[in-house]
């Protein structure tokens, strides 16, 4: 487990690249949120990020947070998103953990969540990547999927969420980014999750108001054996 010490140096880092990108674009550093990503590092991981000012984290898998949310969910203030893919088999676990779903992809999807009565953000998940490993809903479906969600009491719609195919090149991702940001103005909605550790700056260029951060404050991840 990283020390708070070189945690906190990590923020710094990342918080100084957040606020070059917003400067570059003319944007004010509130517009974009830091989303701490804690998939596959244990709850204590949660906690020094909570010590050092960070309230908004992103965990992959509804299992994994589960063994998680004992030690942290009574954190005031902290939110806690997935962004990961949810089966609607889970959706009902999913709504009891989590405050934010960024990965709804389909109507059945959002009825489910709505059905277990707890009021909730939600963003739609958009696939534009033609990679077999990436879920979402197609662009073409996503105006009825907005209709959808508003139509539901219970779930309020923030914005759109994607995620580009990988490379060390950032700048690959850039049309992905655009294409999400075109989306989002069509459809009427303003908020943008896109952008990870190494892309967060063309992200932010091209609109984004939440990214997506683990390995450059946290590490590279070792998953369990």
């Amino acid at each position: 487990m990283e020390t708070t010490q070189t945690l906190a140096e990590r923020l710094a880092v990342v918080e100084e690249r957040i606020a070059r990108a917003c400067a570059r674009t003319g944007r004010r550093r509130e517009e974009v949120t830091l989303l701490a990503v804690t998939k596959i590092f244990p709850a204590q991981a949660i906690l020094d990020a909570y010590a050092l000012g960070l309230r908004e984290f992103g965990e992959n898998y509804v299992q994994e947070f589960e063994t998680k949310a004992p030690q942290v969910r009574s954190l005031p203030g902290a939110r806690f998103h997935l962004i990961g893919h949810l089966q609607s088999n889970k959706s009902r676990k999913g709504s009891e953990l989590f405050d934010v779903i960024q990965t709804i992809d389909s109507a059945k999807l959002a009825r489910r969540l709505a059905e277990a009565g707890k009021p909730m953000d939600v963003m739609i998940e958009v696939k534009l990547s033609e990679e077999e490993s990436k879920h979402g809903c197609a662009p073409a479906d996503v105006p009825a999927l907005v209709e959808a969600i508003r139509g539901e009491k219970e779930l309020t719609l923030k914005g759109l969420m994607t995620m580009p195919p990988w490379s060390d090149d950032a700048e690959v991702a850039r049309p992905y980014f655009k294409r999400l940001s075109a989306l989002a103005r069509e459809v009427g909605v303003t908020g943008l999750s896109m952008g990870m550790s190494n892309d967060l700056e063309v992200a932010i260029e091209e609109g984004s108001t939440l990214v997506r951060v683990g390995t450059a404050l946290f590490g590279r991840r070792k998953k369990p054996a």
